[in-house]
């Protein structure tokens, strides 16, 4: 089946949003972020404004979108509007005589609210929502999940193809552009952030765009991809090393290895996301290597590559059966590179499932 057609399980979504409006005591909601609406929706146009209350579900499209709005939409009454979406929606509350509405506001710009409450009723008060959506999509259902782990299928099945084609002589930039390309042909909406090629000193930048450099003997290679599923996102990382690794090199990845592993272990429902943080922490300490780790342990994962929890220092949140997070340590050293291992796990009550299972013991090339 076309995967932008099949049903959309919103019913359950849609009432869980319905019951968090009726603790706020909002009634309606003004939805404007397209990746909210598609969790809400299953309309993955990229334009358009939804409001769902306790008995109301509209979304509005310009034509550009009508047909695809009325074959992707389930739940809601679509409405093809021809003039300003703000303007349809804001004479629509003015109708409804609902005396307040939430909106987006990590999402709606200060222009979109300005126009907004230019079209709406004096007597209407408009409330910042807060992440009231993002904390419905905390957890992920059983078909998000499923997509997810496709994902995570997916990107393994790439990695492991175009990891083969790895020599010295290969541009970075050549690499990055196969795994693309390679994703996109099994099936892939896309990829879920420009792919990371970084070798040798590189590697020490940890968001490294893959460049022209050529890969070159004795030297590690960071691979950060991912790739984009009906929707949803998954993300790994694995660190090659060209040529037989001597001692300090053995010993810098057997430490994320092991930091990761004891991360891992870490993760669980119920357990606090600085925790798992400061599992990766220790571990690093212990070898007198926490310095060079100078990013956060992770963070969630599913409609967008990077959503709550954050696995990091002060973050109090606990983790939930259902959550989807990585689990990233790296060490990165000016002058020398970077050695970064990830995985997207799945929280579950008795831990967590691996999404992204890589080899990490064939990390040489010899």
């Amino acid at each position: 089946m076309d995967p932008d057609r099949r049903p959309h399980p919103v019913a359950p979504r849609q009432e869980r949003l319905r019951a968090l409006l009726e603790v706020r005591r909002l009634p309606l909601l003004v939805v404007s972020n397209p990746i909210n609406i598609f969790y809400l929706t299953g309309f993955r146009g990229s334009a358009g404004f939804a409001v769902l209350g306790l008995s109301d579900a509209l979304l509005w499209v310009d034509p550009r979108y009508t047909r695809q709005a009325r074959e992707q939409a389930c739940g809601v009454e679509v409405i093809e509007e021809k003039g300003g979406l703000l303007k349809a929606v804001g004479r629509w509350l003015g109708a409804r005589r609902s005396r307040a509405a939430g909106y987006e506001d990590g999402h709606l710009t200060c222009a979109g609210l300005r126009e907004l409450r230019g079209y709406a009723p004096a007597r209407l008060r408009l409330q910042p929502a807060g992440g009231l959506i993002e904390e419905l999509r905390y957890t992920k259902d059983a078909e998000e999940v499923e997509c997810i782990r496709g994902a995570g299928r997916l990107t393994v099945e790439v990695y492991e193809e175009v990891v083969r084609q790895i020599r010295p002589g290969v541009r970075e930039s050549d690499l990055a552009a196969e795994i693309e390309y390679r994703m996109k042909r099994r099936g892939a909406d896309g990829t879920a952030f420009e792919t990371i090629v970084a070798s040798g000193p590189r590697g020490a930048w940890p968001h490294a765009r893959a460049s022209s450099k050529l890969l070159k003997k004795s030297e590690l290679v960071i691979f950060d991809v991912g790739a984009i599923l009906n929707g949803y996102a998954a993300d790994m990382t694995r660190t090659v090393y060209l040529g037989h690794p001597g001692r300090r090199v053995r010993s810098l990845y057997g430490a994320v290895r092991e930091a990761q592993q004891r991360a891992g272990k870490a993760v669980c429902a119920g357990a606090q996301a600085s925790d798992v943080d400061a599992a990766a922490r220790r571990s690093l300490a212990r070898r007198g290597l926490a310095e060079y780790f100078t990013h956060s342990t992770g963070h969630g994962v599913g409609l967008e590559v990077h959503e709550k929890p954050r696995l990091a220092r002060g973050e109090n949140q606990r983790l939930a059966a259902g959550c989807v997070v990585t689990v990233e340590p790296g060490l990165y050293l000016e002058g020398f590179g970077g050695i970064r291992i990830e995985d997207t796990v799945l929280v579950d009550a008795r831990g967590s499932e691996n999404l992204t299972p890589a080899s990490k013991d064939d990390w040489y090339i010899s």
